[in-house]
Formats: C-alpha cells, structure tokens, sequence
C-alpha cells in the first residue's frame, strides 16, 4: 500500500475564472465543483522529480505532451500565446500564457517515464 493517494497542485492567477475555463474548456480536464464555481480538476497520471537548488521551497508544474507542435497548434485556435519551442536535453518544451496572465510549461518528454501508480 503507498503512502501518498494523489496530489493536490495550486495555480495561483489573477483571473481565476479564465483560467478555470482554459482547464475545462481547452485542456477538457475532468473537473468537481466544490461550491460556488470552484472546480477542483482531475490531471492525467503525474510524476515528480528532485532537482539541485541553491535555496529550498521552489516549486514548478509543467503539463506533458505526447506532441508539443500539435498542443501549439491547438492552443492557437483558442487564442492561447505559447513561447518558441526550445529543445532541452530532456524534452521539447514551450510555455501556454493562460488569461489570468500566468505561463504554464508544457513539454514533450524526451526522457523514460516511470510507470503510473494506481
């Protein structure tokens, strides 16, 4: 039996509404309302990785993609910016900007993914 049953991930925005939408809408992220609009949205399987800092407590969430030029090309049709695509050594990766102003990462992964947990 695992320890942890899931994860529990915070967007911060000045538009939350907006950007609410943009998660139901255009990424179709299965979603609960909570009470009075707040939805609370269910990812597709996740995982996570430790990386060299000089201070602790930073934090990033990058969504992933099986094709980081078609996840563009759909973002254009709703009117959402993406950034140049910069090839890392770990993947292709590109930046949505949401309405409320804030940037998401997305990338096509280019290294092995772990198995999903149940």
């Amino acid at each position: 039996m695992a320890i942890l049953s899931g994860a529990h991930t915070i967007i911060y925005s000045s538009d939350p509404e907006a950007d609410r939408k943009v998660l139901r809408d255009v990424f179709e992220l299965p979603n609960v309302d909570v009470g009075g609009g707040w939805l609370i949205f269910a990812l597709p399987p996740s995982e996570v990785a430790v990386h060299p800092a000089s201070t602790s407590g930073k934090h990033e969430l990058y969504f992933i993609v099986d094709d980081v030029y078609g996840f563009i090309e759909s973002m254009k049709q709703h009117g959402l910016p993406c950034s140049e695509v910069h090839q890392e050594r770990w993947g292709l990766l590109t930046q949505v900007t949401l309405p409320g102003g804030g940037q998401l990462g997305v990338y096509e992964p280019r290294h092995p993914r772990p198995a999903t947990t149940a």
